[in-house]
């Protein structure tokens, strides 16, 4: 069969419950992360993009360089950038419209799964508001979610991650955390990792993802540190009994070269990039690392005749000095700028996706090794014969030796840095 009859079958049988409901009659493949991940690993040696959309222009850009690279993509948002205090005008019950809406405008054919980043839990108080709303961002189409308690004690990221699983769907894509994105501070262990993905497997729950401290960091990245290659495959290959795949988080700031050891020497199939896609689409200059250039008086350098107009964003600018802002924080220009944006002219925001289209797909083909993994991800619903396709391992572990008493207990005996106390905030 071609692939535009293979892709049929997958829009019949291949979207999930609540995209269904939500867009009875649209032809956009939106799918659960697990398709994704499949996809990558039946390649081999890839990973896709994590396409943060931090606003509408970077999701169109973020889709056409998918289509072009025939590539299987995620679309995502974090909960500190579109959950209840967004900063950002996408948000965790927006983003599926606007994607599904962008998809059937662009007659986009691959599969996409709509991301709810960084789903954080920072205190145990923070789990019954999850309970409440977790349900909902998949009643508004997420597809899968990354719950993120790495930012309390071991124990407690494992326990608040059994508690809340309960209200994920099973059929959608799952990604836990271990240790917060604190650079070269704090760095995971395997010891954690396995702590967490057999507490995990133990109660039956098998996550798709696994994120690491592993180096990185959000935003701006302002050393040469960047991601460890070495220490994420060796983390890797001691959770490969598991089955479970590595989530890249902090891409920007990392140049192409490490990131392709990421694909080529690790077990990950996902890496988030958030902050460079914002200032590619804004017209600013980005080196390979994706990060933002400064000129001598230490000013983002921004490219006459791409992206925003100059007039736009020397309005931006002067938003952000009267705030106070410092660079790093720039990223909150979103939500007050994005209908400002998107009242420029056709050609102004055309501009501002294309950008974000070539910077992307030369991720997706030159870096990612993704392309033409959306026939992968078609084939992976067609062989499941649903959109549920599954767990890839089963239990393992034994549920006596992970209750709660036993978790605390092995907890107590892991030597970990968790690196100092802080705002590590995505």
């Amino acid at each position: 069969m071609t692939y535009i009859a293979d892709f049929e079958k997958a829009l019949e049988i291949g979207r999930p419950p609540n995209i269904r409901t939500l867009f009875p009659h649209s032809r956009a493949l939106l799918v659960s992360g697990k398709v994704i991940d499949r996809a990558m690993l039946a390649k081999g040696g890839a990973m896709t993009i994590a396409a943060n959309g931090r606003n509408h222009l970077i999701i169109r850009g973020a889709l056409q360089a998918a289509q072009r690279a025939h590539a299987a993509i995620i679309i995502e948002i974090a909960r500190s950038e579109g959950g209840a205090n967004a900063y950002c005008p996408t948000n965790y019950w927006n983003i599926a419209r606007q994607v599904d809406a962008l998809c059937n405008e662009l007659a986009i054919t691959v599969p996409v799964a709509i991301h709810a980043d960084h789903y954080g839990i920072k205190k145990s108080a923070d789990i019954p508001v999850a309970a409440v709303e977790i349900p909902t961002i998949f009643e508004a189409g997420i597809t899968s979610i990354a719950i993120d308690a790495s930012h309390m004690p071991d124990a407690e990221n494992l326990l608040a991650s059994i508690e809340l699983v309960r209200y994920v769907p099973s059929w959608a894509g799952l990604e836990t955390e271990v240790g917060e994105i604190k650079g070269k501070l704090g760095l995971s262990t395997k010891e954690e990792a396995l702590f967490i993905i057999q507490g995990l497997n133990a109660h039956d729950i098998f996550p798709d993802w696994i994120a690491l401290n592993n180096g990185t960091t959000h935003g701006l990245e302002a050393s040469a540190q960047g991601i460890q290659v070495e220490l994420t495959a060796e983390i890797h290959k001691a959770l490969a009994g598991y089955a479970v795949s590595g989530a890249q988080h902090g891409t920007s700031g990392n140049n192409s070269d490490r990131l392709r050891a990421i694909a080529a020497q690790t077990y990950s199939t996902k890496a988030n990039v958030a902050t460079a896609l914002q200032m590619v689409s804004w017209g600013l200059t980005v080196n390979d690392y994706g990060n933002a250039m400064v000129n001598e008086s230490g000013e983002f350098i921004k490219i006459p005749g791409e992206g925003v107009t100059e007039e736009l964003w020397q309005e931006m600018r002067v938003y952000a000095e009267a705030k106070g802002w410092k660079k790093g924080d720039y990223k909150s220009l979103n939500l007050p700028f994005e209908n400002k944006i998107m009242g420029q002219p056709k050609a102004i925001r055309d501009r501002m996706a294309r950008r974000v289209e070539n910077f992307i797909y030369t991720l997706l083909v030159e870096v990612f090794n993704a392309a033409d993994t959306a026939r992968f991800g078609v084939e992976a619903i067609l062989e499941a014969g649903s959109y549920d396709i599954g767990p890839k391992t089963g239990r393992i572990e034994s549920p006596e030796n992970w209750t709660e008493e036993k978790i605390r207990e092995r907890a107590a005996t892991l030597v970990t840095d968790k690196g100092p106390q802080g705002n590590f905030d995505d």
